[in-house]
């Protein structure tokens, strides 16, 4: 298994909980070498075994480059997670133009790209499982996070637009809203215990158990096309 943006919470949980069941995991980083070192270690501490991979999502070059060199670790590929993306703030009428081009340019055409390394090696393998990480703010907005909230919600129409176009070579795609989770893209704006009145259950998403949905999703055969939601939120 290989995951894009690995060097953060969501990505090294994910990592976690993909190595205590024995997958070989690709840790994949953009510029922070030592948080992805981080994560190399913790998956050896829960008994696995993984590559770190560097590479900038908003280059095509770059990314094929690390599909060629994870091909050569690992020969049979059957699970790709795309998870790497930025967060920045800012009004619809203040945004400056540059860092809204830096969000899309990440969050969705770098997934796009990422997409478009990942599906041949699948479709050479007869199949496998891609899980894109998405957001709840992707489906209903939020004050301030015009970019964020636009890269996100595309995520939506290219997963489900990859669905159907690779379905029929049993490559299942599928997107997973985590819940808020405290990482450093939510420093700042994390709620705190009285700011879950819209969820249900009055409680955000537990990292672990967003993390085993992860791995629990990419193992199934027979569902593709679809989004998962891991709180307890309505979409």
């Amino acid at each position: 298994m290989l995951i894009t943006g690995a060097s953060g919470g969501i990505g090294r949980a994910i990592s976690r909980v993909f190595a205590a069941v024995g997958w070989h995991v690709g840790i994949h980083y953009g510029r922070d070498t030592a948080a992805a070192e981080t994560t190399l270690r913790q998956v050896v501490k829960c008994g696995g075994t993984g590559t770190l991979y560097q590479a900038d999502i908003r280059r095509s070059d770059d990314i094929e480059r690390m599909i060629e060199d994870w091909r050569r670790c690992v020969p049979i590929t059957s699970a790709f997670i795309c998870n790497a993306g930025i967060a920045e703030s800012g009004l619809v009428v203040r945004h400056a133009e540059h860092v809204w081009n830096e969000v899309i340019d990440t969050n969705l055409t770098g997934t796009f790209r990422c997409l478009r390394a990942m599906a041949p090696v699948l479709l050479n393998d007869g199949g496998g499982s891609i899980v894109v990480i998405g957001s709840h703010t992707g489906f209903h907005g939020a004050v301030g996070q015009a970019a964020y909230a636009t890269s996100k919600a595309g995520l939506i129409g290219l997963v489900k637009t990859a669905a159907w176009e690779w379905g029929a070579q049993n490559i299942r795609i599928n997107l997973l809203l985590p819940g808020w989770q405290k990482t450093r893209l939510t420093e700042g704006i994390f709620p705190e215990d009285t700011g879950w009145l819209d969820h249900a259950l009055g409680r955000p998403a537990s990292l672990d158990e967003m993390a085993r949905t992860v791995l629990h999703l990419a193992q199934l055969r027979d569902v593709s096309g679809q989004v998962w939601s891991c709180d307890s939120r309505h979409l």
